[in-house]
């Protein structure tokens, strides 16, 4: 699943800039031109593999992440293409996982850590809340922490209590962390190499029940874009996307939702109601601009996530939107999440999902005139 083309050198960590460009490139010739179907696993993959062939201070470690591949397969061959100096196995112990991560980082490298399922995080999280967000804010920006912790969270693959939370709240409440979450193929690959190349940290959620959902996709195209917008300075952080235009009410959703929004507003349209889909892409840095922008236009809006609703990244965009479109609004901004409960069990996961019956439902809600 990744490139294939290293040297010895490269494993050991000493390659030039120029040559790791070089490499990356070779490596791309491997792969079929043009779109091709890819996964999100893949994508993930190409873009960890592509960002350490780019920067030898780029490595990779966590719980089974070396010559396992990790749970879900998604840095399958790193050790093999980068050796174990790059890409390595540490023990069952998370707090220290993220520990040696901050150490790491301070000292130039560029740690891309695994917590393998979200709640296993957890032991972690003094961690990532005490040290991980304050660092840089506490040597008044003296030291930076270019560090990435990979999240595979929510539900939807018939997991059981702690291997389907969807935690994104926690690490969006806690300043000095970013969190991205990619919904499509596509942004996998982009925002993966863009957290990667961050100086600030970030929590990157990564939606495991769209791990092997495809897509048409150029990776060496990505790739190309992924170096102009490295030399403009430019990135999709902070970019909200519509993921469907449309004029009657706005479904705003990140992650694991939005293929369930889009699924939603394509039944909506069969009933003639046009509704549009925002995917969020990235939780902090929030986009407030495309996404109000989109709820002035329609009138209506419903908030859709899979995590628990009360005092929830829903709960604040339902606030943010409340305070900067309230003379745009027709009806007051609906919510359809996760019920705040502990995650069910497999058999019962179907009722505590956001579904696309319970987004039309809460559509219906908007006090249409009609």
């Amino acid at each position: 699943m990744s490139p294939t083309i290293t040297t010895s050198s490269e494993a050991n960590g000493n390659v030039s800039s120029a040559t790791a460009r070089a490499a990356a490139s070779a490596a791309a010739t491997t792969e079929a031109a043009g779109p091709q179907l890819v996964t999100m696993a893949k994508a993930l993959n190409t873009a960890m593999a592509d960002a350490m062939h780019a920067d030898k201070s780029v490595l990779v470690f966590g719980e089974d992440v070396g010559m396992l591949g990790g749970v879900f397969r998604i840095t399958d061959g790193l050790t093999k293409t980068f050796g174990e100096q790059r890409c390595f196995d540490t023990p069952l112990a998370e707090s220290g996982i993220v520990g040696m991560a901050v150490g790491m980082a301070i000292n130039g490298m560029r740690p891309v850590i695994e917590m393998q399922f979200d709640a296993f995080a957890y032991p972690a999280f003094e961690q990532i809340a005490s040290h991980v967000a304050k660092m840089h804010n506490r040597t008044k920006g003296a030291l930076k922490l270019p560090m990435v912790i990979r999240v595979p969270y929510a539900g939807g693959i018939g997991g059981v209590e702690h291997h389907c939370d969807s935690s994104e709240s926690y690490y969006a409440h806690t300043a000095g962390l970013k969190v991205y979450t990619p919904a499509t193929v596509a942004d996998g690959y982009r925002m993966l190499r863009e957290a990667i190349d961050s100086d600030d940290p970030v929590m990157f959620m990564e939606p495991k029940k769209l791990y092997w959902s495809k897509d048409l996709v150029d990776l060496e195209a990505l790739r190309r874009e992924h170096e102009a917008n490295a030399e403009r300075g430019t990135s999709t952080e902070g970019s909200a996307a519509v993921a469907r235009p449309g004029t009657d009410a706005t479904l705003i959703a990140y992650g694991p939702a939005v293929p369930t929004a889009l699924a939603a507003a394509a039944a909506a349209a069969e009933e003639g109601r046009s509704l549009e889909v925002v995917d969020v892409r990235t939780l902090v840095p929030f986009d407030d601009e495309t996404v109000a922008a989109s709820v002035r236009k329609t009138g209506r809006a419903v908030v859709i996530a899979e995590a628990h609703g009360f005092a929830s990244v829903s709960s604040e965009i339902v606030a943010r939107m409340q305070e900067r479109c309230f003379h745009y609004l027709a009806a007051p901004i609906r919510r359809v999440a996760g019920f705040d409960v502990p995650y069910p069990a497999p058999k019962l996961e179907h009722y505590y999902l956001p579904s696309v019956d319970r987004i039309l439902d809460a559509v219906d809600d908007l006090q249409w005139e009609d």
